[in-house]
């Protein structure tokens, strides 16, 4: 049996002396969880297209006392991805952390999808988490360590209508990161997905400001409300810091009991 000191079971989840790789860190669940890795104590490369938006980012961590840089990426862009993982090595020696959280959507039905949309979805979503994994996972293998945390979707699990590449892509996420963890687990590294459920973000603030739409989310969540980014915080630290390393493979649903399942709508003599 192992005994801890309250201490000890808490240092568990410091990030200190730990470098992270947010993507997608410029608004919503990627500048909570950066803000979040900050405040543990981790240095964060907060990166995204958007230059303002990581800035901003960026001066927030260091306003509560953290350690920040600011990267543009694009993602889809094979040179983006190498210039930006040879950048952090040499400014900082190492990336312990990986969070691909960039992704997009364009919401279209089925039949109306058209090459570019597919490869637009596909590009960002899936083909730069792929290689932004695998060139930061070729400097995670000689030390023998690493996390990677790769950022899914409830429709990772499920299917939700004219979304149909998003959902491809998230599906795939899933899977891409059970093959991660088998591929990297002997090198001491673990691959876990968080798949949120329905995030208020500035991306989706105008679906969910909808009174019908926000109705239906709320009723469909056992929990009663929707999530906010800072949701996502505590699973992103678990899954970064030590107190995971014996979790890999894994698919996390902070989803507020979303995927559960739902309630009939059974009439009162059929309850007896």
């Amino acid at each position: 049996m192992y005994l801890f000191a309250r201490g000890s079971v808490l240092s568990l989840f410091s990030l200190k002396d730990r470098v992270a790789l947010v993507t997608g860190a410029g608004r919503g669940i990627g500048r909570g969880i950066a803000e979040g890795f900050g405040q543990q104590g981790a240095t964060v490369v907060c990166a995204a297209r958007s230059a303002d938006q990581i800035d901003e980012v960026v001066s927030s961590i260091q306003n509560q006392e953290g350690k920040a840089l600011a990267l543009q990426i694009d993602v889809s862009d094979l040179d983006s991805i190498t210039a930006t993982v040879d950048t952090i090595i040499s400014q900082f020696g190492q990336i312990d952390i990986l969070v691909n959280n960039a992704g997009m959507n364009v919401r279209q039905p089925f039949m109306e999808v058209t090459e570019d949309n597919y490869d637009q979805i596909m590009d960002v979503n899936l083909k730069g988490l792929y290689f932004l994994s695998q060139a930061v996972a070729k400097h995670m293998v000689p030390r023998q360590k690493g996390k990677i945390i790769n950022i899914g979707s409830l429709t990772t699990g499920i299917t939700l209508d004219q979304i149909s590449v998003y959902t491809a892509t998230k599906g795939a996420v899933g899977q891409l990161t059970k093959s991660q963890a088998l591929e990297l687990g002997p090198y001491n590294i673990q691959a876990n997905a968080i798949s949120p459920g329905f995030v208020v973000t500035p991306l989706t603030e105008k679906i969910w400001s909808d009174k019908t739409m926000r109705d239906w989310g709320e009723a469909k969540v056992p929990i009663g409300r929707l999530a906010q980014p800072e949701d996502m915080i505590g699973t992103a630290v678990f899954l970064a810091s030590s107190a995971s390393d014996y979790v890999t493979g894994q698919i996390i649903y902070v989803d507020g009991g979303f995927m559960t399942g739902d309630v009939w709508p059974l009439p009162s003599a059929a309850s007896n």
